[in-house]
């Protein structure tokens, strides 16, 4: 493959065996067309956000190098949603599932089309997501917000918990 695009996905669960289904995506992650898996971060509990009355969350980041475009790999990435169980409702934010893959960044892409937004729009406010992706990334820049890692100091990350 030739050298192509850094991708920042977001992995996490709450239903099911969370932990084996992100491990499960990892490799599927790694196995979709014209990508691989760089770096996968560990595993990291966290509560509920949005909607509290839920099992805790698993959330992990994976960093892949990849030729498709944004919207192929985000296609692929709802494939894997799909094959992990996953049913999405238009009405239903921030409920149980039992996987969910956000495109967090794209390269250094800023992407603003129905359904695909580059970087993830709360990506900088959501320690749940920052923690491990500033484990796999620690220079990853967030467009028009600046680095992970600054935003990540800038709030109070309680309530994570890596896992073993």
């Amino acid at each position: 493959m030739s050298a192509g695009t850094i991708a920042l996905v977001g992995l996490g669960g709450n239903l099911g065996d969370a932990a084996a289904t992100l491990r499960q995506a990892f490799q599927e992650l790694d196995a979709l067309p014209s990508t691989r898996l760089l770096r996968a971060s560990g595993l990291y509990r966290s509560r509920a956000w949005g909607r509290t009355d839920q099992p805790d969350f698993i959330n992990a980041v994976a960093m892949l190098e990849t030729t498709l475009g944004a919207r192929e790999l985000l296609d692929a990435m709802l494939g894997i949603e799909h094959g992990a169980g996953r049913e999405r409702h238009a009405d239903e934010r921030w409920g149980p599932r039992t996987l969910d893959l956000d495109l967090l960044l794209y390269g250094d892409a800023v992407i603003d089309e129905p359904g695909l937004h580059v970087p993830h729009p709360h990506l900088h406010e959501r320690a749940f997501a920052l923690v491990p992706l500033v484990e796999i990334a620690p220079d990853a820049m967030i467009p028009g917000t600046g680095a992970a890692r600054a935003a990540l100091a800038a709030m109070e990350p309680s309530g994570i918990e890596a896992l073993g």
